[in-house]
């Protein structure tokens, strides 16, 4: 396991006396004083600190599992609801998807000192552009624990330092993974204070962290709204986030009908609790009469309740009526709005009305259509004939994902190594003066 740092030490101390500002500065120093030394680990380096993590997160494997089930069972005498213990719990196959994310990450290209954009100015002088660590990362979080991993591998890799505030429903789950953090940036010599965990659930601490850009560059909020309205509203620090997952699906006319079916069902009911799950089926009414029956046929399998516009209920009378709040609704449960559309048209204003710009899909055979669709809907991601399920910085190929923006500044979509970088100029000369 890591040694302590001085750093470490005093923020304990203060922890200990319930001052947590003066806890949160000295993390920030911590993390500040780790930055600088982030910056200068090669890639090589930053690999075997990710490969050290995964083994020794192999090794704690039944600590990691047996801490989640004291959170899960606080979880559920808290009434937590389904969705939330979806996204709480572990098992042997997300803590073997956790250490292929390292292993994956440890794969992927470093981004951190590549050179681009170079050109000659008149001058004689070469200007280009070479991308480096945005710095000290501070990223808030509810329930999902792997988030703690994914979070510190795509710091390290990116060169950053980070502070990490996991939500208090998950906090065992969370002190098992920060422990074997720990001891992988111990087993390679780098700070402890690369990957720090919040160890307090008093809410002040995310006041604090919020507004200390002395010491935090970025703050990445990813949790339920009320969480990142307040974190957009109060921070002094630069934030990345999305607020909705409204996602919609629009099945055009000349979409296959197998292909839309599969697509419909898989984007609603592959997981409920996630934010680019579709809540909202748009389906042009050509073709409603056809899909929607059989559709309705395959949700009642997995008991989703349908909610529709009065053209769906015509067809599927056994729905419930849809209000104006259902087109707006994050469901994140097993809950699906369906409007009957008059085409694209209506489909696209459906979307730019209602829709949250996070993730959105279309399913056609007609490529002009898919090329407006792709070119008018202003999501972070756009998808042609597959399901929302893939807007997952995993399924980009990012190895993993810190969140997904829906900002168009800095980073937009799923946010992996290259959101949690920057550009600064550089300039070749050759002795070169300016007149």
């Amino acid at each position: 396991m890591s040694v302590s740092t001085p750093f470490q030490d005093e923020a304990h101390q203060h922890l200990s006396a319930g001052n947590v500002p003066a806890y949160m500065q000295a993390l920030g120093q911590a993390a500040r004083r780790a930055a600088s030394e982030l910056r200068r680990a090669d890639t090589g380096l930053k690999n075997r600190t990710l490969l050290a993590i995964a083994q020794r997160l192999a090794e704690a494997r039944a600590r990691i599992l047996d801490a989640n089930d004291k959170d899960l069972q606080r979880g559920r005498e808290n009434g937590l609801d389904s969705a939330l213990l979806d996204r709480l719990a572990l098992s042997d196959a997300r803590v073997d998807a956790m250490i292929e994310g390292l292993q994956q990450v440890a794969g992927l290209p470093d981004p951190v000192g590549e050179i681009g954009d170079m050109r000659y100015r008149p001058s004689g002088i070469q200007v280009g552009k070479m991308r480096v660590p945005l710095g000290v990362i501070g990223i808030i979080y509810e329930s999902r624990p792997n988030v703690t991993l994914e979070a510190a591998s795509l710091c390290l890799k990116s060169g950053n330092a980070c502070i990490l505030r996991g939500g208090s429903e998950a906090s065992a789950s969370n002190a098992a993974i920060s422990s074997c953090i720990q001891a992988g940036l111990a087993d390679v010599g780098l700070p402890a204070g690369s990957v720090q965990v919040v160890a307090t659930t008093d809410r002040a601490a995310v006041g604090e962290l919020i507004s200390m850009p002395e010491y935090v560059d970025v703050i990445i909020p990813r949790g339920g709204k009320s969480l990142i309205e307040r974190i957009s509203r109060d921070a002094r620090v630069p934030v990345i986030k999305h607020l909705d997952g409204v996602c919609h699906v629009y099945i055009d006319t000349t979409a296959d009908p197998a292909k839309a079916l599969a697509i419909a069902v898989n984007a609603k009911t592959h997981r409920y609790g996630t934010c680019n799950t579709m809540e909202t089926l748009l389906i042009d009414a050509p073709i409603a009469d056809l899909l929607l029956p059989e559709l309705a046929r395959a949700y009642a399998v997995h008991d989703v309740e349908l909610r529709g516009c009065q053209r769906t209920q015509a067809l599927l009378p056994q729905v419930t009526a849809a209000v104006e709040a259902d087109w707006y609704a994050e469901y994140l449960a097993p809950v699906l709005a369906i409007k009957v559309v008059e085409g694209i048209d209506e489909a696209i204003a459906h979307i730019e009305q209602y829709g949250s710009h996070h993730t959105d899909a279309i399913v056609t055979q007609d490529y002009s259509l898919a090329r407006r669709f792709m070119a008018e809907v202003d999501s972070s991601s756009v998808i042609v004939n597959a399901s929302t399920r893939f807007a997952d910085g995993f399924e980009y190929g990012l190895g993993a994902e810190i969140g997904i923006s829906t900002d168009k500044l800095h980073a937009r979509g799923p946010v992996g190594l290259e959101g949690l970088t920057t550009q600064k100029y550089v300039v070749f000369g050759d002795g070169q003066v300016r007149e």
